[in-house]
């Protein structure tokens, strides 16, 4: 087989295969290939490019691939979509064929793939946004019980918690105290499961001499570190801060024609939840930013001021998010410690201020 690229839709039990020559003709054509036949067919296939979309188990397959000498690459599925022939036709068959045109494009961007550690570390993320989430609806319910025989509870886990304590069970049904005792102790668990993950995450950063440098940035966490180390790696495949903070999502969304810029909202791609930490990280930085005096303020506070000043909340906790992004991005591709005055011996910086 004269195979150079290798499309492959992946699924869960069924897989199909779609392979090319140099001339991109068709020199393998499977639409069906069940996942124990998978393994036998990749390790029969000689040295060659193999494309994928970024879904679950990308990675996966992707480093089974690179075990047999394999070349993967894996892609997001927004950019493979313009590659299907016929966009009102969508099979498993049409998108493997889709995927192995996509892969052979010079200027295609490609997801980095994930070792078991980023992997691994992310799953307590994970776990922990789904624990947060239970244990906040789980908390509402307990309230909206509450409320329906005269119990206003304020929404906050200490509040619901003094409440509970100090509910007077005698004015309230016996059936419904039988329930709310179990939903209280349901709820209390969950918290504790979402307290292990916070625990197993600060160890993981604790343990990261990467994630101590990221958090030396005021309004960089734990959590921010970790998943952003988990995510990007050494961040080595951004070209600058600006590619990562843009696939962070933080730069504005461009509807531009006809030599006029239209810049809009922030475009919101790439990672959410690691966007989400920094814009959590930047409201940090802003009151701190606020708190401290003009004489201990550092240089990077003294531009959150000034931003504060005359621009909207919004606008200021995504620059300040931007501005982390681009540094978190130094600190990692370059392997330095953060130093609060560098932007100041920034060429730009010097040309604004010649008397420095």
């Amino acid at each position: 087989m004269n195979i150079v690229t290798l499309g492959i839709d992946l699924a869960k039990n069924v897989f199909a295969l779609h392979g090319v020559d140099i001339a991109g003709k068709a020199a393998l054509v499977r639409p069906r290939v069940s996942r124990g036949e998978f393994l036998e067919v990749i390790a029969s296939l000689p040295p060659c490019l193999i494309g994928t979309e970024a879904c679950s188990g990308a990675h996966h397959w992707a480093r089974r691939c690179i075990a047999y000498g394999l070349q993967p690459r894996i892609m997001a599925a927004q950019f493979v979509t313009p590659f299907r022939k016929a966009n009102k036709t969508k099979n498993d068959r049409a998108d493997a064929e889709a995927i192995a045109t996509a892969a052979r494009q010079g200027n295609m961007r490609f997801v980095p793939i994930k070792s078991v550690d980023q992997q691994l570390r992310l799953c307590w993320h994970r776990a922990r946004e789904g624990y947060k989430v239970e244990h906040r609806a789980l908390g509402n319910r307990i309230r909206g019980l509450l409320a329906e025989f005269g119990n206003v509870v304020p929404n906050t886990d200490a509040a619901l918690r003094a409440a509970l304590a100090d509910l007077d069970h005698a004015k309230l049904p016996a059936s419904l105290n039988a329930l709310l005792a179990d939903m209280t102790a349901h709820w209390h668990a969950i918290g504790k499961r979402r307290d292990a993950c916070e625990a197993q995450i600060q160890a993981h950063a604790l343990a990261d001499e990467r994630c101590q440098r990221l958090r030396s940035i005021i309004g960089v966490g734990a959590l921010s570190a970790d998943a952003l180390v988990a995510s990007v790696g050494s961040a080595q495949e951004f070209k600058n801060g600006r590619q990562m903070a843009a696939w962070l999502g933080l730069v504005p969304s461009q509807h531009s024609t006809g030599g006029v810029t239209r810049l809009g909202p922030i475009s919101c791609r790439g990672d959410a939840y690691v966007r989400t930490l920094l814009i959590q990280g930047a409201r940090s930085s802003l009151q701190r930013a606020k708190a401290v005096s003009v004489e201990k303020s550092t240089p990077e506070q003294m531009w959150i001021r000034s931003l504060a000043c005359r621009l909207p909340f919004g606008k200021v906790l995504v620059a300040i998010a931007n501005k982390h992004a681009r540094q978190l991005w130094a600190l990692l591709a370059h392997d330095v410690d953060y130093d609060p005055t560098a932007f100041t011996r920034h060429p730009m910086q010097r040309r604004s201020n010649p008397a420095t």
